[in-house]
């Protein structure tokens, strides 16, 4: 099992938020943000953040960090790490599987990620043979999008997507992400799309908006 954090908002939880960090960023990286989010009405939720491995990336000239998987070129998806991407969803899938083992249900669990967890997020998600609560996809983008069509799960088609980006993101370009959003429309999937007028970061705005969309999937009846 990944290393992970875990804050719980209550005793005893029902629900739980798996938040996959950034390229060269750890489980810790989002931690601070739980206190920030507006949860009220909300059963008690596990926030669990997992910390990639430490591997080369290319990018960054074979610079060893934590990373999901390789990215090869600035252009993101020209040449795509399938067999790390892999290996990671394989790792992370074990922790959604061993919350469920847990008690907490497949449909109370979100899942989500920024920048290069959001990568994660949206590969693990889409796929997943048991139906989410939702998928957070912040300042990212859609990985390995040839195969989606053929891969996806009918379990999560209708499962809400909430796909946040900075107007000015200099990492991953709005253009990218956009590309993501349209994809994955036309594929028939539920997406609210957010912009905001920052780059590779998180905001208050933003902020306001990820509570409301946590609300709106873990508040039930």
């Amino acid at each position: 099992m990944l290393p992970c954090i875990e804050i719980e908002t209550a005793p005893n939880p029902s629900a739980a938020v798996i938040w996959l960090h950034g390229l060269g960023a750890d489980g810790n990286d989002f931690v601070p943000i739980v206190s920030e989010l507006n949860l009220e009405g909300c059963p008690a939720i596990r926030f669990i953040f997992p910390s990639a491995p430490n591997m080369p990336v290319t990018v960054n000239g074979g610079y060893v960090m934590p990373a999901w998987y390789d990215i090869i070129g600035r252009d993101l998806v020209a040449q795509e790490d399938a067999s790390g991407i892999a290996r990671s969803a394989t790792a992370i899938k074990e922790i959604i599987i061993n919350e469920a083992s847990h008690g907490i249900a497949y449909e109370n669990i979100v899942l989500a990620g920024f920048s290069q967890g959001c990568a994660m997020a949206l590969q693990i998600g889409l796929r997943f043979p048991h139906q989410l609560a939702g998928i957070m996809a912040l300042s990212g983008y859609l990985p390995l999008a040839t195969t989606l069509s053929l891969e996806k799960h009918p379990s999560n088609q209708s499962t809400p997507i909430f796909m946040a980006h900075g107007l000015y993101d200099p990492v991953v370009i709005p253009a990218r992400a956009e590309a993501s959003c349209a994809l994955l429309e036309k594929l028939g999937y539920q997406v609210s799309w957010n912009e905001y007028p920052m780059e590779h970061s998180v905001n208050h705005e933003e902020l306001q908006d990820i509570s409301r969309f946590l609300r709106s999937v873990l508040i039930k009846g």
